[in-house]
């Protein structure tokens, strides 16, 4: 296929329509709920399908969800963001466990109520209702992520709160540990340190104006291609896409960074999520369509044009292109004695955060600018 600068102009120009055309199958799903505060479903998943439909049935993540009401504040859908970050701040508030500040990573989907309801699922083979210990746990980039759409909200001081939870909690020497994993009692700090979760962390603190712990300085300070430090200190040199390009879109390194990020991890129209995936992530797709947007590179409207082939019936994203797409790292650590790791895979399911970036590329905005 020929790039052509024309073409790339065109395709800018088609691309705002791109863009409300996703915001309104959010805008769909979230009226469906009725009205007040409410999470939307991380996934549209497949009843009867797979463990991953089943234990994903409920989630409502709160990265997903974030990403969400940043892109209807961006479609000057205000009232419709405002009920996610409502739903957020009732979930930091009334948590049945802490009072701290935390978010969960994730929360049942639907109307927010008090006492707030957790993500979960029916275990058959246990005949009993079970939960996920990451979708318990209390992560740096969700919790940033929260901060950054409170903050544009003007919700300050749930986004202040927030902030206050990771550095007290999840603060390393330079910039912010990975973040809390497990049930409730027994959840374990974990202390790798992540490129993606600090640059997460370095844009909410500096857009509330408060000093970053040194996650900025952490992520700056990374060799190119690395993606954080693994808990004894030791380079984790598997490149990932947010890694690779959520700096540059930070303003934490430059586009040259990002552009061999793209470069190495494209696979035909789009790109993997890390280096050890062999086929297409869309969500990683559409936000290096926004960075090679910012690059004035026409490749930009070849992955918009992925991102576009790649929608479900309801008009969402699906997560990646072929069934399973493998990322190469794992969701957490086991907590059984001779249970291996969970290998952390993507579906080809209907995905919120796919569809999020996309309509984010496709508006042109940079929600870590």
């Amino acid at each position: 296929m020929t790039l052509t600068r024309r073409a790339f102009a065109a395709g800018l120009a088609a691309a705002p329509l791109l863009g409300r055309s996703f915001a309104g199958a959010l805008l769909v799903r979230l009226k469906a709920l009725g009205e007040g505060p409410a999470l939307l479903n991380s996934y549209i998943v497949q009843p009867g399908g797979a463990a991953f439909d089943v234990t994903q049935a409920n989630a409502a993540y709160v990265y997903d969800n974030a990403l969400a009401g940043l892109l209807l504040l961006a479609a000057g859908e205000r009232a419709a963001a405002s009920r996610i970050g409502q739903a957020l701040s009732i979930a930091q508030a009334h948590d049945r466990t802490f009072s701290d500040g935390r978010l969960r990573n994730a929360y049942q989907a639907g109307p927010m109520t008090v006492p707030v309801k957790l993500a979960g699922f029916w275990d058959v083979a246990a005949a009993r209702w079970d939960e996920d210990p990451y979708q318990l746990g209390a992560f740096t980039g969700p919790i940033a992520w929260a901060m950054l759409l409170w903050e544009a909200l003007g919700m300050h001081a749930e986004a202040a709160w927030a902030g206050r939870f990771l550095a007290s909690t999840l603060a390393a020497p330079h910039g912010f540990y990975g973040g809390l994993y497990g049930y409730d009692g027994a959840q374990q700090r974990l202390i790798w340190q992540s490129a993606e979760q600090n640059t997460d962390a370095a844009v909410a603190f500096r857009r509330l104006g408060l000093a970053d712990g040194g996650a900025a300085a952490f992520v700056r300070a990374l060799p190119p291609g690395a993606s954080g430090l693994a808990p004894e200190g030791a380079l984790n040199s598997l490149l990932a896409a947010d890694a690779g390009i959520w700096p540059y879109l930070a303003g934490l390194a430059p586009a040259a960074q990002a552009r061999a990020a793209i470069t190495a991890l494209r696979r035909g129209n789009g790109i993997g999520f890390s280096a050890a995936s062999d086929g297409v992530w869309l969500e990683g797709t559409a936000f290096a369509a926004l960075a090679l947007r910012r690059m004035r590179d026409p490749l930009a409207d070849v992955f918009l044009g992925t991102v576009a082939a790649n929608r479900t019936p309801e008009g969402y994203v699906y997560a990646c292109v072929d069934p399973v797409l493998s990322t190469g790292f794992t969701v957490g650590p086991s907590l059984q004695k001779g249970v291996p790791e969970q290998a952390f895979n993507y579906y080809r399911r209907g995905s919120l955060s796919a569809t999020a970036w996309a309509g984010l590329a496709a508006l042109g905005v940079d929600p870590l600018s």
